[in-house]
């Protein structure tokens, strides 16, 4: 089991369109998000409690997805849970933080 764990590109490059749309719209995510997103879109190696983290806020923001105000994954008219979305990682993100939540237990 490793103490630190990398994010992917994949998950950098969600996390720079969720600062950009961010900028761009005015809306989504907190400072806590942008922090993340920060840490994501440079790559840097995240310890287990990171990975905790992002596992429970996926958990609990899933249902974001199903909101009316703005779109779902629209880059013109984004919802501000699609923008904090993208800024922890997107779904490849999510996917990341679950496999690896798993690992640290």
């Amino acid at each position: 089991m490793s103490d630190t764990f990398k994010p992917t590109a994949r998950m950098a490059s969600n996390a720079k369109k969720g600062l950009k749309l961010r900028e761009e719209f005015g809306r989504g995510g907190t400072d806590v998000g942008v922090r993340r997103a920060e840490q994501l879109a440079a790559q840097k190696e995240l310890t287990a409690d990171d990975v905790t983290s992002m596992h429970s806020y996926f958990a609990r923001h899933k249902v974001d997805k199903d909101g009316k105000a703005h779109a779902w994954g629209s880059d013109t008219d984004p919802s501000a849970g699609y923008i904090a979305w993208l800024l922890w990682g997107g779904d490849d993100g999510k996917e990341w933080a679950d496999r690896n939540a798993k690992e640290s237990d």
